[in-house]
């Protein structure tokens, strides 16, 4: 039979259309984002970072498969503000009242401006914030009523759904909420929290060492209520049926995680995963203690690590891999003894938690908030890629409206840069320079780094970290002295002066977007 040539090139014409069609429905499809947000892991503490001491084959794997950055940081050396800066795209040091919070602090983060969660919201996505929380809740000033819907949290912020704790795993009140309300808890045993003076007769870590399973270290106040055989950071009363088991922390996130992700498979989400590891107190589930030879805090990295091996795992049963970006990040450096004596300092000889780094958690130095960085997308972040791109968190905001192609008010996210290029690997040209805050500022631009002068100790001695501080300025040549071990300050004070004046301009500005 003669196939005419008219049939022939309306059948062509025909698959040039529908693969010109199908090409441009794929990119168009909204890609999920997941970002796994870890807790005081530090540049070094990753097999594929150069840990050889520990391995993290399934955190690994995102790099593998997808592209590891090693010049992403923070916006600073501690958590509160390195979320706020992530949230908000505002660095935390031009708002009052953005250090580590106590539990019962104020919602810090404005309802009335445009967040992360709100970027996906209003593209259509389904937002949640799983894990840890720490900025705070309720009305600004007022005290929080546990025992009743509170007011303000991650919902107002822009999560759709929101199940985490209060502050951090070292603080009261140690309870689970679920979007407004403390779960589990008996209104007949209301819970009260003070971080101000003892209330109740609950026995306490400094009173009674004898019921710690975990002791704490000296002077780091995790002496007051005991929760679980554990000295806390504050006073609680009541809430006893609500109380979390700390060995089941990361179960019940991870729960909670991939219920989201099951219940929006069909549709866009945006899951904000927050983990409890590798905070202190570590206490991991009894499947992984004693398991790396390197003690609690080498346990909960295996325990991490796993926790990122079944979020993969469930990608792959939902059949939403291949449109899903995900990316694990840690909120600053790492620190040994954090306030419990847990060994972690005589365990970890051998392992460099900050690899070539100087400092650590609370330093101006590298190690306080250059971060691991890995994020996978198939199909559109070419596998096996590393990336030396200068990024940041807080350039998460502004790059995704950019993806999304939305527009920002002016007063939105006024540090935060558009690098959604570097992000997904298409260039290695990421953020000018950056500022970061380590009690001390710093400013890096190009291969430099100047970190302003500070009055304070060299060396914090409740967890042996050097934080930075000097009298006199810095400047680092970071392309040939990662370590940060020769002050080039005097040699060339020209560089030192441009520096200086470049980081008032910014400090003075309302922005530097």
């Amino acid at each position: 039979m003669k196939i005419s040539s008219f049939t022939i090139w309306f059948a062509l014409w025909a698959a040039i259309l529908f693969s010109t069609s199908t090409f441009a429905q794929k990119k168009q499809q909204k890609p999920n984002v997941i970002f796994i947000y870890a807790d005081d892991v530090g540049y070094g503490d990753l097999s594929s970072y150069g840990a050889t001491k520990i391995a993290t084959p399934n955190i690994d794997r995102i790099g593998k498969e997808g592209i590891r950055f090693t010049n992403a940081h923070t916006t600073s050396a501690t958590c509160t503000p390195s979320r706020f800066g992530l949230l908000t795209g505002k660095y935390p040091w031009r708002q009052k009242g953005t250090g580590v919070l106590p539990g019962d602090a104020s919602l810090i983060v404005p309802t009335d401006r445009l967040t992360l969660p709100k970027v996906f919201q209003n593209a259509g996505y389904r937002t949640a914030s799983v894990g840890k929380w720490h900025l705070g809740l309720g009305e600004n000033n007022k005290q929080i009523n546990w025992n009743e819907p509170i007011t303000k949290g991650p919902n107002e912020t822009g999560f759709d759904y929101a199940y985490f704790f209060p502050a951090t795993s070292d603080r009261v009140p140690t309870v689970f909420i679920e979007n407004h309300d403390v779960q589990g808890l008996d209104k007949n045993d209301p819970i009260t929290v003070d971080y101000a003076k003892k209330i109740g007769n609950e026995p306490t870590g400094l009173e009674n060492p004898d019921l710690l399973k975990l002791p704490a270290s000296l002077n780091h106040g995790h002496n007051n209520t005991i929760v679980n055989g554990i000295g806390r950071i504050g006073w609680m009363t009541g809430g006893k049926q609500a109380r979390w088991t700390d060995e089941e922390i990361a179960h019940v996130f991870l729960t909670k995680a991939t219920q989201f992700m099951e219940e929006n498979r069909q549709n866009p989400f945006f899951l904000y995963f927050s983990l409890n590891d590798i905070h202190v107190p570590r206490m991991p589930s009894t499947q992984f203690k004693g398991k790396s030879q390197m003690g609690l805090r080498g346990d909960v990295i295996l325990q991490m690590d796993w926790t990122v091996g079944e979020i993969l795992k469930k990608l792959d049963q939902l059949e939403i891999a291949k449109n899903t970006l995900i990316i694990f990040s840690s909120d600053n450096g790492p620190v040994l003894d954090d306030g419990y004596a847990d060994n972690a300092v005589e365990l970890a000889k051998g392992h460099k938690p900050a690899g070539a780094l100087r400092g650590g958690k609370y330093s101006a130095f590298e190690g306080g908030s250059r971060v691991p960085w890995l994020a996978r997308w198939p199909e559109t972040i070419k596998p096996g890629t590393v990336s030396g791109a200068l990024i940041c968190q807080i350039d998460m905001l502004a790059s995704f409206a950019g993806f999304f192609q939305q527009k920002m008010d002016v007063d939105d996210a006024p540090d935060s840069f558009n690098i959604i290029g570097a992000i997904l690997g298409k260039t290695t040209n990421g953020r000018p320079y950056l500022v970061k805050q380590g009690g001390a500022l710093s400013i890096t631009k190009e291969n430099w780094k100047y970190i302003e002068p500070r009055e304070g100790k060299a060396v914090q001695e409740l967890t042996n970290t050097e934080t930075g501080n000097s009298q006199a300025p810095q400047l680092y040549d970071l392309s040939k002295d990662l370590g940060e071990k020769t002050n080039l300050a005097d040699k060339y004070p020209a560089k030192v002066k441009a520096m200086a004046a470049e980081l008032a301009r910014i400090r003075e500005t309302e922005r530097s977007r």
